[in-house]
């Protein structure tokens, strides 16, 4: 069975999954007229100005966080590492070059989820790939195809996953007994996951920003005192993206591996095109899809140009002592970046490397989970049926801090592959719903006026936007009185 799953996961990653996601990223980038660039001031914008009392929803901060938990988890760390042992520092730059095209893909499918978002019976509202293969291209099937998949990859298998990343840290680092990991980890997970959504964005916009913060704050100390040896560091990153300098191949040897372990790194650490992060950029309340857009594209920036980098750089500054290109197996990827740190400031860090891998690992937990309640309420999972399935991710995430998780991790790569496949012919389907909505936001910017999305008779689109969320007289999915008659 391993073997199997083991071929097909090989299969779906090295001959056809990193392939289209790159592709499907360039051909977004040239039609949106390279939104990424474009706008990346608006992106900044849209963050600092969010609202954090959103009415019906969360504001759009709330879901650049809760979107941001899932995609910073311990692949920032360990994944990184792993990258460089086998592909080299060149596999770094290609990273870069998977952001930089997927903040145009994530920038699409964020778009497309606020496009057709529904509002639930809580007020909140709900939308993702489920939703918009449903609304916008007719398929309940389909949708209830990608939804059971995000279920099962999200919900339990990389739940799983990040608890026994959590569980090895600390007992490997402190000793901690994994049975107490799991009960801990149970304690923790459970008040928040039930409840809801809307405590997950809470949680996730506190105590996620300021890890994160606290991380690149630590790479940034470290590059000041080794100031002179960062030009060396950029330059190994791209001597060795193009097979300069032969000292710097991976393990595995040659451009194509630094190529491939930084595509391979890079797509599934800022989750572009996978089709996760929408059922987040969904639950927002803005007054134009694409301001959501914006936010989840960068999204992919912080992810991936500045968390990935951060480790990165750890890694290369700590120089032949900790890390030798082509000599260093991926066996230590796992504890590299941890090294890294400690033989530049001191074993004092091992701590405070174990909280930042701790808090991204949990913050994981909990994103993942509120993919998966989204689509639970797509698949019309509600009351009991509901706190049943809770009870079931919260077993996962005590039984994966105890169990080798071999398996369930490939499983999960398998479905998330099978997921992505799906997500991304839908997008590319839809994709003039979202090209309309840019046309629409950078017309009223050019005309000086807040954007504020009308779905239904409007020029710039397909057609009427289903449902009423986005209907005249609705202001950020608001009715305003004067509508009511």
């Amino acid at each position: 069975m391993q073997t199997v799953i083991d071929w097909l996961s090989n299969a779906l990653y090295s001959y056809w999954l990193v392939y289209v996601l790159v592709g499907v990223g360039v051909w977004f980038t040239v039609r949106t007229g390279f939104v990424q660039v474009r706008l990346f001031g608006a992106m900044l914008r849209q963050v600092v100005s969010s609202r954090s009392d959103a009415e019906g929803g969360i504001s759009s901060f709330q879901a650049f966080a809760v979107g941001l938990a899932s995609r910073v988890g311990t692949g920032n760390i360990a994944g990184v590492a792993v990258a460089l042992t086998l592909g080299g520092p060149g596999a770094i730059f290609w990273m870069w070059v998977v952001a930089l095209v997927g903040m145009a893909t994530a920038f699409v499918e964020a778009t497309l989820a606020q496009v057709f978002k529904v509002r639930a019976d809580d007020g909140s509202y709900r939308g993702g790939p489920a939703y918009y293969i449903q609304r916008g291209l007719g398929s309940r099937r389909w949708g209830v195809v990608f939804a059971l998949l995000l279920v099962l990859t999200f919900g339990f298998a990389f739940n799983m996953v990040q608890a026994n990343t959590i569980a090895d840290t600390l007992e490997a680092g402190h000793g901690v007994p994994v049975a107490w990991t799991a009960v801990g980890l149970v304690v923790l997970a459970a008040p928040v996951l039930f409840g809801g959504v809307r405590r997950v964005a809470r949680v996730a916009e506190i105590g996620l920003p300021f890890m994160a913060g606290a991380y690149l704050l630590l790479a940034l100390v470290v590059m000041l005192l080794n100031v002179e040896a960062v030009p060396d560091a950029f330059g190994q990153i791209l001597r060795g993206a193009f097979g300069l300098d032969e000292a710097l191949a991976g393990t595995a040897g040659g451009v194509l591996a630094a190529v491939l372990n930084g595509t391979k790194r890079g797509l599934f650490s800022n989750e572009a095109g996978m089709g996760s992060a929408p059922n987040t950029a969904a639950t927002a309340t803005v007054s134009h899809p694409v301001k959501q857009g914006l936010i989840q594209s960068l999204g992919v920036f912080v992810d991936t140009i500045l968390v990935c980098s951060a480790t990165a750089m750890l890694v290369l500054l700590a120089g032949p002592d900790v890390y030798r290109p082509g000599v260093t197996g991926d066996s230590a990827g796992a504890s590299l970046t941890s090294a890294a740190v400690a033989h530049e400031l001191g074993t004092w860090t091992t701590p405070l490397m174990s909280v930042v891998v701790f808090t991204f690992a949990f913050s994981s937990v909990l994103g993942n989970y509120s993919y998966a309640e989204v689509n639970l309420t797509f698949l019309g999972v509600r009351g009991r049926a509901l706190t049943a399935l809770r009870t079931l991710v919260l077993t996962a995430v005590g039984a994966g801090a105890l169990l080798a998780l071999r398996t369930v991790w490939t499983l999960a790569d398998v479905a998330m592959g099978l997921m992505a496949t799906v997500n991304l012919v839908a997008i590319v389907l839809l994709s003039r719903w979202a090209l309309g909505a840019l046309a629409d936001y950078r017309a009223a910017r050019a005309a000086g006026t807040d954007a504020r999305f009308v779905g239904h008779g409007n020029p710039l689109l397909p057609g009427d936007v289903p449902g009423d969320v986005w209907a005249p007289g609705v202001r950020d999915g608001v009715r305003s009185a004067a509508s009511l008659g």
